[in-house]
């Protein structure tokens, strides 16, 4: 028997020989094929929708999306927390950049980035409990032939950023400030040392040649001349302090006694309440052991609560300062009869520019370095205050067993 012969049919002829050209059952086949191909492209476009929505919430900055009316139209989880209210969907940019007017073309970042301009701007915004923050703002235009252009917009919160630049400039014063100082203290001390000098050689003068004493118009004389050499070396500690102060920390770090602190800073801040009438009273602890930490920086700490509580009075008043030591921690406390801090404002003095005093007489800056400050060295500070009855800081830091 012949063996069989195999005919070879392609695809086309196929199709061509079982009539699926013209038949319902081709048109199905090629239904079914295209709605295959719409699923996989469906699949592709949601993982790449999701890949992009990742990468928009995984941006540290707030990023927001307007439409070319202006107004909200996608913002990523960042958003909420920084602006809740004026980033919402459908929220036109004026809530955010220009509440007063209308439209502001020259200033705000979205109407120049629908104008088809990238715009940068820095701006401040005050929360509801009274905080100023400082933020960067970049506007770029998004240009697209198929619909209006839009503008996209990052928001970065630089308060942290702002607070340090001013803690540099605030250094580098305090820099100039110990050059100057070192400057004067070398004409004044001159000076000092010739009055002093010749101020013991006239009182050495009065004990060895009594007949002096005994004439009546030089009765006075010794009683003066012990003043001029008392108020002398006061001047010339008053200097070293003041040197010592504005020495420009290094940040290093090491044995430090909180006392000899405390009376350097006290030896800066006398005159001021002798001028005010504001006593100071110290009960330091005479044995405290040192701690670890950075001596200038630790100055900085107590000059500025020290000055914080002489601001606090009007008139005569009282300071106390006092140190103790208990279970390995150094306790250093300063308390006045001033003013007080409402409760309403006690749980903000911590944070960065804010601030009671006038305009001009302070950034708000003090007691947040110092909560920095004390927290880099391993402690903590507390305040308590009742309005109109004082206020009392307590820092408590680690002491240092020699």
């Amino acid at each position: 028997m012949g063996e069989a012969k195999r005919t070879q049919f392609d695809e086309t002829s196929l199709e061509r020989l079982l009539g699926l050209e013209s038949s319902k059952i081709g048109y199905y086949a090629e239904v079914k094929q295209k709605i295959q191909e719409l699923e996989a492209a469906n699949i592709g476009l949601r993982i790449k929708t999701n890949e992009l929505q990742a990468v928009f919430d995984a941006i540290s900055d707030g990023v927001a999306i307007y439409d070319h009316h202006g107004t909200v139209q996608h913002r990523n989880h960042v958003c909420p927390r920084l602006f809740p209210q004026e980033t919402l969907v459908g929220k036109s940019c004026r809530a955010l950049f220009h509440p007063d007017v209308e439209r502001q073309p020259s200033q705000c970042p979205v109407e120049q980035a629908l104008a088809g301009e990238t715009m940068q701007i820095s701006f401040t915004a005050t929360r509801g409990d009274g905080v100023t923050r400082y933020f960067d703002v970049t506007a770029t235009p998004i240009d697209d032939p198929k619909v209006e252009t839009r503008a996209l917009l990052f928001i970065r919160d630089v308060t942290d950023k702002r607070l340090h630049e001013l803690q540099l400039m605030q250094a580098e014063k305090m820099s100039s400030i110990g050059m100057l100082a070192a400057g004067v203290a070398h004409e004044i001390n001159n000076p000092l040392t010739s009055v002093a000098g010749y101020a013991e050689a006239l009182l050495r003068r009065f004990r060895s040649e009594p007949e002096l004493t005994e004439d009546p118009r030089l009765t006075d004389f010794k009683k003066y001349l012990e003043v001029i050499i008392r108020e002398s070396y006061r001047c010339k500690g008053i200097i070293d302090s003041l040197l010592t102060f504005s020495r420009k920390s290094d940040g290093s770090v090491g044995v430090v006694s909180i006392n000899q602190i405390l009376q350097e800073v006290l030896e800066l801040v006398r005159h001021k309440s002798r001028f005010e009438k504001i006593e100071i009273t110290e009960f330091l602890q005479q044995d405290l052991p040192p701690i670890r930490g950075d001596a200038a920086g630790l100055r900085q700490v107590f000059m500025n609560l020290t000055m914080n509580a002489l601001q606090s009075i009007e008139g005569a008043g009282l300071v106390e300062i006092a140190t103790s030591e208990q279970d390995g921690m150094i306790t250093a406390s300063i308390c006045d009869d001033g003013c007080g801090i409402s409760p309403v404002l006690l749980d903000q003095i911590w944070d960065p520019f804010f601030t009671t005093k006038e305009v001009g007489k302070g950034l708000g800056l003090g007691l947040a370095v110092t909560y920095n400050i004390i927290k880099k060295h391993g402690g903590e500070i507390q305040v308590e205050s009742k309005e109109g009855k004082g206020s009392k800081f307590t820092v408590r830091l680690p002491s240092c067993q020699l």
